[in-house]
Order: C-alpha cells, then structure tokens, then sequence
C-alpha cells in the first residue's frame, strides 16, 4: 500500500497530463486518474491542481514529488543493476544549464547522447542564477569559474582563456587602457561580477568595475561589445569570430587569466542516478577531446 500509486504520481509530475502519463506508462487515462486519486485521499493531501485546460503540481505535491522521484530513481537503478541492463539508459534527467559554452558546446552533446538513448527525457533549464539543486529538483548544472558552494561535487570540464576587448570606435573615442586598474574609468560589460581577476608577476588580483551594460547573456555582451559600448571581459569562446575579423581588438593583454575553469556540479549525495552519471561522463569525455 505504501507504494501504491507512486509510479503514476511521478508520470503525471513529470509529463504534466494524465492521459501523456498513461500512454508513458501504457496503462489506460482511468487506472492513472483512480491511482492519483487513492494516492491523495490515503495521504490527506491534494498532489495536482486541476483545471479544465492543465493540470500542475500544488507546492505540497512539488515537494512530495522530489521525494518520490528519489525512490524512483533508486529503484530504476538498483532493477538496472540486478539485471545486468547497464545499457538501458532511460528516466528523465533535469540539467541546469548557462552561459554560451553550455548553449553551443554541452547542449548539442546532451542532445546526441538522448538521440543514443531515445528512453532519455532531458529537461534543459538555461538560467545564471545560482540555483540550489536540490530544492529546485536539478541532476547536475554546468558552472564556471571559481567555485563556492562546498556541498556540490564537482567534475572539470575543461578550462578556457579569458580575454578582454573592446571595438575600435570605443579605444578611439576612449583611449586603450595600458594596466587593470584603468578599468575603474573605462566602460565595462559586465556578465556576473564585477570584480575582475587579473595576474601580474605571478600573482591574481581584482579590480572592481563598474558596469556600463550588464547581462547574464554573453551574446548580449558581445553586442554591446561590437556597438561600442564598452570593454569585455568574457571567455575566448564566447567571441565566436569577432577577434579574427579584427572586428573587436584585444586589450591588456599580458594581464588575462591564463584559464577560468568549466565545471558539471551536482549534490553531494550517496547515489546519484546512473543516467545521470552517463551522461556527466559522455560529456567529460568529449569536451576533452576538444581544442580551446
């Protein structure tokens, strides 16, 4: 009894329909309604929000939810296990993702590795914020740079060259800074922070800046980099051609982070899913095999 009714609990949660987790599940739409509707008069607690037109998670069910995918997850995995059907890679998968490294590198990789495994249902969420994985119900997100969350753990992806710059009717009007600390007077295009690192004899510093154009999209970034607006300071990936067009010129040079490392993180748990350790893996493995 205690288990009654989970399986289609987490269908109807994941594909946000009956009638969709029924055909997942290859059950008839009424089995799946009488399952949700035993489930909750058993609990006390209303699981889905009902309309006409959709239906969605209440906030008890959203947290009930996260605690049944758990045990649905360890179960999927363990039938994987005794079965020796270490293959079958199939679930669903929620990835947080952000920036233009994880846009045009990881997401194209998530995608052939769920065209290998068409069981795979990916959930891609592409936000810069600094999500907790665990409440917001994440596998794993793609992060860069230093890191501060000590309860994550964390894979390197790989490590990629900041470079700053600036469009030559911007160093025209405005002069091209010669040290870091000239950056306080200049325009800045500002991504996440506004605190700069920089090396010089061997050792990092920071110069704080202050933004003239802020976004957590790097093409934005970029745009506003090319219209004059100001200096950037992003990875040397996210300049696509604009450097070998001459397009936009690099600035302060001799000061660049030699490298800002790219990171999957997920939480700091016993088990995690082996779909989910599939793909971390098939993701390591060709983002190696890359030139940056």
């Amino acid at each position: 009894m205690m288990f009654e009714g989970i399986t289609e609990f987490v269908a109807v949660a994941e594909t946000s329909g009956f009638s969709s987790a029924a055909k997942k599940l290859g059950v008839s739409t009424s089995f799946v309604s009488r399952q949700i509707s035993a489930l909750e008069k058993r609990l006390g607690v209303q699981l889905f929000a009902r309309t006409t037109r959709k239906i969605r998670l209440t906030p008890a069910g959203e947290d009930f939810y996260l605690r049944c995918r758990n045990i649905t997850d360890e179960l999927q995995d363990a039938q994987q296990q005794l079965t020796g059907d270490s293959q079958s890679i199939e679930g669903r998968l929620r990835i947080s993702l952000a920036g233009h490294f994880a846009e045009y590198y990881l997401a194209p990789m998530i995608v052939d590795f769920v065209k290998q495994h068409p069981k795979l249902f990916v959930d891609l969420d592409f936000n810069s914020r600094n999500i907790n994985l665990v409440d917001e119900g994440f596998d794993f997100a793609s992060r860069y740079g230093h890191l501060t969350d000590s309860s994550l753990v964390a894979r390197k992806l790989t490590e990629r060259k900041l470079i700053a710059a600036a469009s030559k009717c911007y160093l025209q009007k405005f002069g091209e800074p010669i040290h870091p600390n000239e950056l306080k007077r200049h325009q800045c295009l500002v991504a996440n922070l506004e605190h700069w690192r920089f090396i010089e004899a061997e050792k990092e510093f920071q110069v704080k800046v202050s933004p003239a154009w802020k976004s957590n999209n790097n093409n934005a970034i970029l745009a506003a980099c090319k219209a004059g607006l100001g200096i950037a300071y992003i990875p040397e990936t996210s300049y696509q051609d604009s450097l070998q067009t001459s397009e936009l010129v690099p600035v302060l040079e001799p000061f660049w982070l030699p490298s800002i490392p790219s990171w999957i993180v997920y939480p700091s748990r016993r088990f995690l899913p082996t779909r989910a350790r599939k793909l971390i893996e098939y993701l390591v493995a060709n983002i190696s095999n890359q030139a940056w």
